[in-house]
C-alpha cells in the first residue's frame, strides 16, 4: 500500500510541478494546490499505514493508531484552502486591472 502511495505522491509533485513552470497564473495556482495535496498525502504515509483502534484510555487494544499525522493533515488541509483562496482573490484582481493571467504579459516586454 506505502509504495502505490509513493507513487501517487510522486505523480502529484510532477504534475504540481509541472503546472506551476507554466505562463498562466491560474495553472501557477493549481499547480500549489496539487502539490498541498501531494505533501498531505506524504504525511499521512509516513506516519505508517497501520491497522489499530483508537487511542482512548480503557480500552484494550494491543496496537494504537498515531493521530498525530492526521492532525497535522487537517491542519495543512485548511492552510492550504485559505491560501489558495487568497491567491484566486489577488489572481483576479490582477486580471481585472491588467486585463491578462499571462505573467510574461503582467511583467512587461523588457526588450522594448
Amino acid at each position: 500500500m506505502e509504495t502505490i502511495m509513493s507513487i501517487l505522491i510522486g505523480v502529484l509533485f510532477a504534475i504540481g510541478t509541472y503546472l506551476v513552470l507554466t505562463k498562466s497564473l491560474l495553472r501557477i495556482i493549481l499547480g500549489t494546490s496539487v502539490i498541498s495535496h501531494g505533501v498531505n498525502l506524504l504525511i499521512l504515509i509516513m506516519g505508517g499505514v497501520k491497522t489499530g483502534g483508537p487511542p482512548l484510555l480503557g480500552l484494550d487494544a494491543l496496537s494504537f493508531t498515531d493521530a498525530l499525522p492526521q492532525a497535522l493533515i487537517l491542519t495543512a488541509i485548511v492552510i492550504s484552502f485559505a491560501t489558495t483562496a487568497l491567491f484566486l482573490v489577488l489572481s483576479y484582481r490582477a486580471y481585472k486591472v491588467l486585463g491578462t493571467d499571462d505573467t510574461e504579459q503582467m511583467r512587461g516586454n523588457e526588450n522594448e
